[in-house]
This record gives structure tokens, C-alpha cells and sequence, in this order.
């Protein structure tokens, strides 16, 4: 059994210390928003916060979150009021066909939280995300939106 802190409530979840912790969040929990993409922490789907650092949930064990706060795309609205982020989201058209962007927008809110007025090479440096569509123009102008608002 273990204990989880997901979006600031207790879950426990009876899995295998060794059980990747998207698997944890996505089945055992219910929260689907963090997706699977590629299994080996390249593409980013799997983003999710540990204690406010952005990682790939799908190599993370459970046992290395647990005592951990987690946060999922699913935790960053606040009040029912989207974050500045997925407001730029909306407002720069980025989604296309939508499956990497939960990834990608915990990989901005948490370059964001570092360097509040990323430049460029910020957003190259840190955004290794992978998004099919090629939607990754749009990305650069939501971070630089977002930075602003």
C-alpha cells in the first residue's frame, strides 16, 4: 500500500513500490489528464510536479513519490479559474490534436516558476517536450503570453 499526495489530497493506492507513478495516478487514482507517450521519459506526456520540480512519471517509481507532493495537470486550476498558462494555452490556438499538451503545460508551469521572464534559449533549454503536431511556435508564444500576464 502506499500513500500518495495528489493535487493536495491522500490517495492509497494498493500497487508495487516499483509501479510507475503514471500508473498509480491514471488507474488507480482516476486521474487521466497525464498521458502515456513513450515509456522512457522522452517525450513528456507523462509530466507531472514532485514537490514542485517537473519529472516524467512514467520512470518514476511510486515508492520515490511517496511523502511527496504530487500535482497534476489535473491540480493547477485554482478557484475554477484556469492557470495563466493554460489561459495562454487557449488564447495562442496551441492544441491540435491535444495529447502532449498536459505534459507540456506542467513542463512550462514549472520553468515558469524558475525564470519568470524566460528568453528563448530558457524555453529551449527547458521544454524538451516532443509534440507530433509540431504545435511548437505556438508553445514559444503561449510561454512568452503567459510570462506577461
Amino acid at each position: 500500500m502506499a500513500r500518495l499526495n495528489i493535487n493536495g489530497r491522500t490517495h492509497d493506492v494498493d500497487v508495487e513500490p516499483g509501479m510507475p507513478l503514471l500508473w498509480a495516478i491514471r488507474e488507480h487514482v482516476g486521474l487521466t489528464g497525464t498521458k502515456y507517450g513513450c515509456g522512457v521519459a522522452q517525450c513528456g506526456s507523462c509530466t507531472v510536479h514532485v514537490d514542485g520540480v517537473a519529472v516524467r512519471s512514467c520512470v518514476m517509481p511510486v515508492s520515490a513519490a511517496e511523502g511527496k507532493a504530487i500535482t497534476t495537470i489535473e491540480g493547477i486550476a485554482q478557484g475554477g479559474r484556469l492557470s495563466k498558462i493554460q489561459q495562454a494555452w487557449i488564447d495562442n490556438q496551441v492544441p491540435q490534436c491535444g495529447y502532449c499538451q498536459s505534459g507540456m503545460i506542467m513542463a512550462v508551469e514549472a520553468l515558469l516558476k524558475s525564470k519568470p521572464r524566460p528568453t528563448d534559449a530558457d524555453i529551449d533549454a527547458a521544454i524538451t517536450n516532443i509534440c507530433r503536431c509540431g504545435t511548437f511556435q505556438q508553445v514559444r508564444e503561449a510561454i512568452h503570453a503567459a510570462a506577461k500576464a
